[in-house]
């Protein structure tokens, strides 16, 4: 139900935030270490909750135009590890060697935003 509200973005964003202001500065030593790695780890999904689906789509948009044929995110990544298997494809494919580029700088940016 995208029109209700909060979303999960939203939700996400409100548990870290509270998480990091009231509860991290209340623990020490390795609970508070462990905080920290939730607190990070709550950050991710709401990066991937925002772009995620955008990455997503442009990720399968490059695909079909790369292999040439329509199919779901799944099977397109499938058909391209085959084709690699196979040796059909290299490093030497300027076109594959771009989509890869901006498929990981997609993830990466999801991931791990201060990277760079």
């Amino acid at each position: 139900m995208s029109q209700d509200r909060p979303h999960a973005p939203e939700l996400l964003r409100a548990i870290r935030e509270f998480l990091g202001s009231d509860v991290l500065p209340k623990l020490e030593g390795r609970t508070q270490f462990h905080l920290k790695v939730a607190i990070n780890s709550l950050a991710i999904l709401e990066r991937e909750a925002t772009r995620g689906p955008t990455a997503d789509t442009a990720e399968r948009e490059r695909l079909k135009v790369l292999l040439g044929r329509d199919g779901s995110l799944a099977e397109l990544n499938a058909e391209l590890a085959r084709q690699l298997r196979d040796g059909m494809r290299d490093e030497t494919d300027a076109a594959l060697m771009a989509h890869l580029r901006a498929t990981i700088t997609d993830k990466i940016a999801i991931s791990n935003p201060k990277w760079r």
